[in-house]
């Protein structure tokens, strides 16, 4: 059986993958895992994998969305409406803002 190794340098860091072990269990694919890929480079963790468990979305597959789809247009002022009638409808709001900052002090006193 396949297991897949990842593993994390420091408290912290992501675990990252760093290959793989054959053992007929999981107790056998800890102890190679951790004499493969832990005995040389210093290691806080590592995450021993049955690689049949292990479940993948491709982006290549119908459906799947992933990167570089989201709508971002909402970063660009050309796309915002900065007509005079949008204009009037902010100084409205901010008088309204004013009056209630008044009024709200006014309460306080």
């Amino acid at each position: 059986m396949k297991w897949e190794v990842f593993r994390q340098a420091k408290k912290k860091d992501y675990h990252t993958h760093v290959g793989d072990v054959h053992a007929p269990n999981a107790e056998l694919a800890r102890q190679y895992a951790q004499i493969m890929h832990a005995r040389r480079k210093p290691a806080n963790s590592l995450w021993v994998v049955p690689r049949d468990d292990i479940e993948e979305v491709h982006a290549d597959e119908q459906g799947v969305a992933m990167g570089g789809t989201t709508q971002k247009e909402y970063r660009w002022a050309t796309n915002y409406n900065t007509d005079e009638t949008f204009a009037e409808e902010i100084e409205a709001s901010q008088r309204e803002q004013e009056e209630a900052e008044r009024d709200l002090a006014g309460v306080d006193e």
